[in-house]
């Protein structure tokens, strides 16, 4: 029996309705309009395209979105004021600067710089510390999105085995940490593996539940899964063109392969991605309603 296919897209759409209302009642309970500010530094293609999907979404919300554009050679001090200027606008509740920056820049003192209470993306390190123990302001947005994919699609996690196959600190570290906390979506038991791990086939065959995310083109194949396995795939690899010049896209997980032998699988694209911009739309609603 083929895998049930987890739709990050309809559950995503989901998600939205719910915010649609909370915003709307925020707006006349409390007379506040949630506001995202998204920093752009430069012309890298792909930020373009994230940051425009992020505008559009702040849009379709209700949400206001204040973008800042910003030439390649802006300097460090340069940016470091205009997210100084940013933290004081009462207007903007969370604050996002497009990864990654010029090489002249350092992304950790920028991330620093950000108000944790406007850190929408769930990087700087206090809210890091807070996911950690267990009580975070905000949760990072792609994996708040994967726990919100297994939750919504009732896959049990609890006493089971997740494999995290990559410890990136925007998916594989948090994930790997949310998948252990004592919550709905969580208290699996979490083997994480890297680069460095010898064997790797050894470790995804004995996952329940199969997280990916190591920037490679259909890595895990049906040989390294077990029958019955959950795989979520966060991969998006560009891999050629149709003949009208749109991008193909693989994730890291064979799919059709793979699914043949998965209880459940999410798709690329239209599995993990959808979830990432519908969570950094519900922690800039967080965000506003801590400002009352």
């Amino acid at each position: 029996m083929a895998a049930q296919i987890i739709s990050g897209t309809e559950i995503s759409k989901k998600i939205r309705e719910e915010l649609v209302n909370e915003i709307e009642t925020l707006k006349q309970q409390h007379n506040i309009t949630p506001g995202l500010a998204a920093v752009l530094v430069g012309e890298d293609a792909a930020s373009k395209v994230y940051v425009g999907q992020k505008e559009k979404a702040c849009r379709k919300l209700g949400i206001d979105s204040y973008r800042r554009d910003l030439p390649g050679d802006t300097s460090e001090a340069d940016l470091l004021a205009l997210v100084a200027e940013l933290n004081k606008d009462p207007r903007v509740h969370g604050i996002l600067v497009q990864l990654p920056l010029p090489k002249h820049i350092s992304a950790e003192r920028v991330i620093y710089a950000i108000d944790p209470d406007k850190d929408v993306d769930c990087f700087h390190p206090v809210n890091v510390g807070k996911m950690m123990i267990g009580k975070a302001r905000f949760l990072p947005c792609t994996p708040h999105g994967i726990m919100e994919l297994l939750r919504r699609s009732e896959i049990p996690t609890e006493g089971k085995h997740a494999v995290v196959v990559g410890r990136s600190n925007i998916v594989g570290k948090p994930i790997a940490n949310l998948m252990l906390q004592p919550h709905p979506g969580g208290n699996a038991t979490v083997t994480v593996c890297h680069t460095g791990s010898r064997d790797l086939v050894t470790y995804t065959r004995m996952a329940d539940i199969l997280i990916v995310a190591v920037g490679r083109p259909r890595a895990i194949t049906a040989d390294m899964v077990k029958e019955g396995v959950v795989v979520i795939d966060v991969g998006v690899n560009r891999i050629g063109k149709t003949p009208e010049g749109k991008p193909i896209l693989a994730g890291d997980v064979d799919f059709d392969a793979v699914r043949e032998k998965a209880a459940a699988i999410t798709p690329v694209p239209g599995g993990v991605g959808p979830m990432t911009i519908t969570m950094l739309m519900k922690n800039t609603l967080k965000a506003a309603k801590g400002s009352l």
